[in-house]
């Protein structure tokens, strides 16, 4: 039987993956391509996340493509309306015929010999597994498990006589009006899930161990929502995409330079919206701003529901889960009926695809990034990620720009391989990302690394991205271009 054969297999259909499709198409149209998606919806996060209240915490003027303008009068946007702007996409551009849905990517074995990837795929429906080569494979599988999320060991849990959920697997139409709810976690979910819980469950609480620093946005961007009257809907979409491109960059590096600074404004925007009464413990973090991701909240609505009695907060440690809810180290014990687990993902690159080169097992800790993209030694591979501190699709974009002039080179070059090569003994290794977050701490030895200086640094920054991956030399002797031997 012949084995099907794509010059670039696309891993994943989620808003990294469409995106890619879409830009392969559209500059490289003499490329053929598949994606292969292991559920059976394009969408990724923003279809697997069905809680209350799912929403975007980057506007989407910039987690959107850079080719498709949003154009709902909404900034921050709830999950359902960035699944459709995905799904438009992808209709929009032909890209649906392309999609493998059920198809799980078990292993990627790469050849030097014939210069191709041969990827091990099950069909999720029957259990067959069959196989699938590639000139380059890309990854754009996000960064965490879909099938699990994190849950720490929490004593006495199977005590407990109501309902634990994580967010992760919300259960279809799960009735919580008028229920005591509990949400453990202070990150973006818990912020998100409390305000949209609490309309109609009696009492919803925030059970955090550490706080996070919580910061209210606009919900919509009134400025380009009058524009739209008068100008063309791409021009209102770049000019608000600038902007606000602008504004993230000028504030993380603010805060950077300045913490206490960034630190006392933060901590006195929440001050104006929670009143004078509250204990602002609650919400005073001990690390500095953008140590770990910021979450932001539209229009304040978190602290809209403190305010008006329909949440609180607690700040301390689980001693056990009981049957009526938790007992905390205090001593105070708070009452549940629902106990909401939002404690973090499980980090995992590749959807837990195995690697194999040239048949030796191959595992991404062993090798370090290249221009936030490709890895040192492993031919003909990319993988999408986006920043940590600002949208994912802005790096998302640029990196399959650079992918399609990437490919083009190879073709003028006549080349069928193309491999990062570390040759600079000044480089050094660091880790992955430079972020505190559990779920990144948890799994730094299963990352690759990083280098100390570019292209093998992770800049986190637009500006130098844009510079590096839309506009600098491809041929920058650091890659090597080659072909099989004879």
């Amino acid at each position: 039987m012949t084995t099907e054969y794509v010059d670039v297999l696309i891993i994943g259909a989620g808003l990294s993956g469409v995106g890619a499709a879409c830009h392969l198409q559209k500059k490289v149209p003499n490329k053929t391509y598949a994606i292969l998606e292991g559920r059976q919806a394009i969408g990724g996060t923003w279809d697997l996340f069905r809680y209350p209240g799912i929403r975007s915490d980057s506007d989407m003027y910039t987690l959107g493509y850079n080719f498709k303008p949003w154009t709902n009068p909404k900034a921050i946007a709830d999950g359902p309306d960035i699944r459709a702007y995905i799904q438009e996409a992808a209709r929009e551009n032909g890209i649906e015929k392309n999609i493998r849905f059920g198809h799980k990517s078990l292993k990627a074995s790469w050849c030097t010999d014939k210069a191709r990837w041969t990827v091990d795929v099950q069909r999720t429906d029957t259990g067959d597994v069959f196989q699938i080569e590639c000139g380059f494979l890309l990854g754009c599988t996000g960064y965490y498990n879909y099938d699990a999320g994190f849950t720490p060991e929490f004593k006495g849990r199977d005590r407990f006589k109501g309902q634990i959920i994580h967010p992760q697997h919300w259960p279809e139409n799960l009735d919580y009006s008028g229920k005591r709810v509990v949400v453990i976690g202070s990150g973006a979910t818990a912020v998100t899930l409390i305000p949209s819980m609490a309309e109609t469950a009696e009492h919803v609480v925030m059970l955090q161990r550490s706080p996070s620093y919580v910061a209210s946005v606009p919900l919509k961007d009134k400025l380009s929502n009058k524009l739209r009257r008068y100008l063309p809907e791409k021009l209102v979409y770049r000019m608000a995409r600038t902007r606000n491109v602008g504004f993230q960059m000028f504030f993380f590096k603010l805060a950077r330079a300045k913490p206490k600074a960034i630190r006392r404004l933060l901590l006195s925007q929440v001050r104006r919206q929670v009143g004078e009464n509250f204990d602002m413990k609650h919400f005073s973090p001990k690390y500095n701003p953008w140590d770990e991701r910021l979450c932001a909240v539209p229009n304040g609505d978190l602290f809209k529901s403190i305010r008006n009695g329909k949440a609180s907060v607690v700040t301390d440690l689980i001693d056990t889960f009981t049957e009526k809810g938790i007992l905390l180290q205090s001593g105070q014990e708070l009452e549940a009926d629902i106990i909401i687990t939002a404690t973090g993902l499980d980090l995992q690159l590749l959807g837990g695809m195995a690697l194999e080169l040239d048949g030796q097992p191959f595992t991404m800790s062993q090798t370090m990034n290249y221009k936030g993209f490709m890895f040192k030694d492993v031919p003909n591979f990319g993988m999408v990620f986006g920043y940590t501190n600002a949208s994912w699709t802005l790096k998302a974009d640029i990196t399959i720009e650079y992918l399609c002039r990437l490919l083009k080179l190879m073709d003028k070059k006549k080349m069928k391989q193309v491999t990062p090569r570390l040759t600079d003994s000044s480089v050094h290794e660091e880790p992955f990302l430079d972020f505190q977050s559990g779920y990144v701490q948890r799994a730094l030895a299963h990352l690759p690394r990083q280098g100390n200086k570019a292209p093998w640094k992770l800049h986190q920054n637009y500006a130098l991205d844009l510079a590096m991956l839309r506009y600098g030399d491809l041929d920058d002797g650091v890659i090597t271009f080659s072909n099989p031997a004879a």
